[in-house]
């Protein structure tokens, strides 16, 4: 994550390459930065009072001072939260939930082979029974991470039993880490958190679920978080994963996200390849977000 050349600092380098001394114009253009990157407006408000009460405090005039503290404070919201996953369970179940179109699937892929290089065994699961196309390009993806997956024996199949059968292998051929892939929407009229709950009652026979991770799409910012909302609610998340953090300049959402959801970004997907997925680390973020 460090080697990368990350796009939300543009947002801030022309205010702390401008005039060297603080002034009521530095404030302005601070404020249409965070707003800008999408940090929203009460988190914006909240960083600039605390901003301005140091800057007074300590008497700081200087621009390039006011850059340090910004980082400073944007780290230490972030690391109020622990991006640590929790997989020490054995097999460690993983349910992957979020609506489609966010990247769900090849998250999944992205994530086995992030884990493949802890040197664990990893299973997983195409549980999204709905969406042919989702179990197919789940196969390719574990193909490619060189993971085993576990496929519906026909179309339609019940979520639950795939998942049921994903944990079974798991348990028997002493996987460490098993990864299910749920659905995003249902064709049926049965409620979508019903599906997801009867998922993980059938997992639970078998084994705790270590982590419930809710896949967002960050360049849809606050409109994706919505569209989650009913996960968060129902469906007992853990954790946060950001995809498509590449090109979007809107770097303030991971804070936004945290602070509004109470849940840890644990996982961040920074482009196409297999190997843009990895944790997130709050001081590497907030150096690369205010440069």
């Amino acid at each position: 994550m460090a080697e990368r050349s990350w796009s939300f600092s543009k947002a801030f380098r022309n205010i702390f390459s401008g005039p060297a001394l603080i002034t009521e114009d530095t404030w302005d253009e601070l404020e249409t930065a965070l707003i800008t990157a999408d940090f929203g407006p009460d988190v914006t408000e909240s960083i600039l009072d605390q901003l301005r009460e140091d800057v007074e405090r300590h008497r700081v005039t200087e621009v390039t001072e006011l850059r340090s503290m910004l980082r400073d404070a944007v780290e230490e919201r972030l690391a109020k939260y622990d991006p640590t996953l929790r997989l020490s369970e054995r097999p460690a179940v993983i349910l992957v939930v979020g609506v489609n179109g966010v990247g769900k699937t090849t998250t999944i892929g992205k994530f086995a082979n992030y884990l493949k290089n802890f040197d664990k065994r990893i299973i997983v699961g195409a549980a999204d029974t709905f969406r042919a196309a989702a179990v197919e390009q789940l196969a390719t993806w574990a193909d490619r991470a060189g993971v085993e997956i576990v496929k519906p024996q026909q179309q339609g199949q019940d979520p639950a039993s795939v998942a049921f059968q994903t944990v079974q292998r798991a348990i028997e051929d002493e996987f460490e880490i098993a990864i299910i892939d749920t659905a995003g929407r249902l064709q049926t009229k049965g409620g979508l958190m019903d599906e997801l709950g009867k998922v993980r009652r059938v997992i639970e026979k078998q084994a705790p679920v270590s982590e419930v991770l809710l896949v967002l799409d960050a360049t849809t910012g606050q409109n994706g978080l919505a569209q989650a909302e009913a996960f968060i609610e129902h469906a007992g998340v853990t954790g946060l994963v950001l995809t498509k953090l590449d090109g979007s300049a809107k770097g303030g959402f991971v804070l936004a996200v945290q602070e509004k959801t109470g849940l840890p970004i644990k996982l961040v997907g920074q482009g196409e390849g297999i190997t843009d997925l990895t944790g997130f680390t709050p001081h590497v973020f907030a150096q690369q977000l205010v440069g």
